[in-house]
């Protein structure tokens, strides 16, 4: 059974910065990416960042490129998500997702991914 389980979320100003954390439970060994969505509220879940889960670039929405960083520790089985210089639009419940199937690239799209933590909210005040 994996279950992926979130943290770190809070209330922040913008300007600030917060880090969030995903850890995996299980078997992990099948997975091939770890990504984080963001969902605000009454709008769909969108695609943050997402990594390889034994290596490689990292990818980013353009909304985030330069502020965010993810990142994968692999012993730990954890993913995690650095946010600087956040944004009003950046509130929102964060999730983490794994994926276990092969692919070229990186996925953006919720129906990639096979599993899902609970989310963490995050909340900017301007």
């Amino acid at each position: 059974q994996v279950r992926l389980v979130e943290s770190g979320g809070g209330l922040v100003q913008a300007g600030d910065s917060l880090s969030v954390s995903c850890e995996a439970f299980g078997q992990t060994s099948h997975f091939t990416q770890m990504a984080w969505f963001r969902q605000a509220l009454g709008k769909e879940r969108e695609f943050v960042s997402a990594i390889s889960w034994i290596g490689g670039s990292p990818e980013y929405a353009n909304s985030v490129k330069g502020r965010f960083t993810i990142s994968r520790d692999y012993a730990k089985k954890a993913v995690y998500l650095r946010m600087n210089s956040l944004e009003p639009e950046d509130t929102g419940v964060y999730y983490c997702a794994a994926r276990i199937q092969y692919g070229t690239g990186y996925y953006y799209s919720v129906n990639d991914y096979d599993y899902w933590g609970q989310g963490t909210p995050v909340t900017v005040s301007s």
